[in-house]
């Protein structure tokens, strides 16, 4: 149900369990560091192969039009929660997240997208007829129509491996295209899965593939394909789009979020807290639009902050066995644990005061950090300017409202945020004000979850949108058609150039557009 981030260049982290001796990926459990899985790390020859075959696979697949390809999708949205036991096993195996985590935030996500996008992708891509304001086009028919792509590579996260490394699939796959999803070396079989799933839904073969690999392969894939669409960090997300320079092969990405919460002095506290503690620690807190910073108005500080401690001290972490059995998870990768300790430690080191957890942890090979609340924090400290991606909140307590604006704007980051107070009308307001593209009135994240609006960031956070019409028309080429039926054997600004026809053109110029509103 949120968006996700890739916290390390994939061309520069190991593998959580390094290479065997045949040239395959160990995947590995990351809350008990056992190996569950081997995937090959393809190369560049092979992502040449795997394209070829894409794209004699795709004009089948668009041949069937939108109701042959819906059939497929609504077949492969009941094959989801048929399979959901099945799925959730692999999701948790790989990812160390709850099974409340893998079913909300990933089989509601998917199941949704499927139905979503097989109901709205013909409305979304029908032809577009245009009304003109041209004297010249007068009589003629406009048509904006969209044509798929081609071949489309997903370069997906590790930490939603359902929702986002397989989710900007479904889309792509709706317009006509062939796809071709590069997951996370660390969390591939997810991606593995699916591709097994639609075989048996009757997806044709070739048209959804799988690379797995690790930087090489991405690079690769970016040659190959006609459209690339990435979700991680801002600085491979750059990376991603310098390559795909080389091509003009165009490009949708998501990247890096700061998130902010402000918590107004009219809130509802109990609600604004409780929110608090799950947005910023569900999925064990690596979620692109979880909230990663809070700032709250002074007359309510510590009550908020005595409500979030209470709570937070509260969670259960450790290894997920079964619905309720605890509620927060691993961290996925290996190298985000220290990333997520090095905020922490920067931030004690200059002032701030953790009343909740600080601390990694975890034995034979299993990656775990503490739900951690910390208060006494500022904008010097990289808890509350970086992106952490784990289960941290960072408080600072405000004056007043505008500060909490300046504050919430002071980053390069403006992927999602979320306004708390009794008062709509001045919640709105509020978000209207924050430099993000997406901020919630009351709740977090939630937008997520209605396809119909977009979902993208302003500034370093991303180019592009995912979910409403533009999160299927940037997997299609855009024409316009003029059709004219009825016309003279010669218009009158053909050749040959004449004084009289110049004359009659500009009075016509003058009669049309002369007559404006004046100062």
């Amino acid at each position: 149900m949120a968006g996700v981030e890739e916290r390390v260049d994939p061309s520069q982290v190991s593998t959580v369990g390094g290479i065997d001796s045949e040239g395959q990926i160990i995947v590995e459990n990351p809350a008990t560091g056992r190996e569950i899985g081997r995937v090959p790390e393809m190369s560049a020859d092979e992502v040449v192969e795997l394209a070829r075959k894409a794209r004699a696979a795709q004009p089948g697949w668009n041949a069937l039009g939108f109701e042959g390809r819906a059939r497929v999708l609504n077949r492969a949205q009941k094959w989801v929660i048929d399979n959901r036991d099945r799925i959730i096993e692999t999701i948790v195996s790989e990812t160390g997240k709850t099974y409340e985590d893998a079913l909300i935030a990933e089989i509601n996500y998917a199941t949704s997208a499927f139905g979503f996008w097989a109901k709205n992708a013909p409305k979304f891509l029908g032809d577009e007829r245009i009304k003109t304001s041209s004297p010249f086009v007068l009589g003629r028919k406009l048509v904006v129509r969209y044509q798929p792509l081609g071949l489309v590579g997903v370069i997906g996260p590790w930490n939603y491996p359902l929702t986002n490394s397989f989710g900007d699939c479904i889309p792509a796959l709706a317009a006509g295209n062939a796809v071709i999803l590069k997951p996370s070396e660390v969390t591939p079989l997810t991606s593995l899965l699916m591709a097994e799933g639609l075989r048996a839904c009757g997806l044709p073969e070739n048209v959804y593939q799988v690379a797995t690999g690790r930087g090489e392969t991405a690079q690769a894939l970016i040659d190959q394909v006609d459209m690339v669409m990435f979700t991680g960090s801002t600085a491979t997300g750059k990376k991603v789009m310098q390559r795909a320079a080389e091509t003009l092969t165009p490009v949708s990405l998501e990247l890096g979020g700061k998130d902010p919460m402000i918590v107004l002095s009219d809130a509802d506290l109990e609600r604004a807290a409780n929110a608090a503690v799950y947005y910023s620690m569900q999925n064990g807190g690596q979620t692109c639009i979880s909230v990663e910073r809070v700032y709250v108005e002074e007359p309510v500080y510590d009550q908020f902050v005595a409500k979030v401690t209470e709570k937070a001290r509260a969670l259960r972490q450790g290894v997920p066995t079964g619905y309720g059995a605890i509620d927060i998870g691993a961290v996925t990768s290996p190298a985000q644990v220290d990333i997520i300790d090095s905020h922490v430690r920067d931030a004690e080191s200059k002032g701030a005061k953790i009343l909740v957890g600080g601390h990694k942890h975890g034995t034979g090979g299993a990656n775990f950090y503490e739900p951690t609340v910390m208060v006494d924090v500022d904008h010097s400290m990289l808890a509350m300017t970086e992106e952490t991606f784990g289960p941290t909140l960072p408080i600072m307590k405000v004056r007043d409202a505008e500060e909490a604006i300046t504050l919430a704007n002071d980053s390069p980051y403006g992927l999602s945020g979320s306004v708390w107070t009794k008062d709509v009308a001045r919640g709105e307001a509020v978000a209207r004000r924050v430099q993000s593209g997406a901020v919630d009135v009351n709740d977090a994240m939630l937008n997520y979850s209605a396809l119909e609006l977009p979902m993208g960031g302003w500034k370093a956070s991303g180019l592009g949108t995912r979910h409403g019409a533009a999160g299927i028309r940037k997997y299609c080429a855009q024409q316009a058609i003029l059709v004219t039926r009825f016309a003279p054997k010669r218009d009158v600004h053909m050749f040959p150039y004449k004084k009289s026809t110049g004359k009659l053109i500009g009075g016509m110029l003058k009669l049309i557009y002369g007559r404006g509103k004046r100062d």
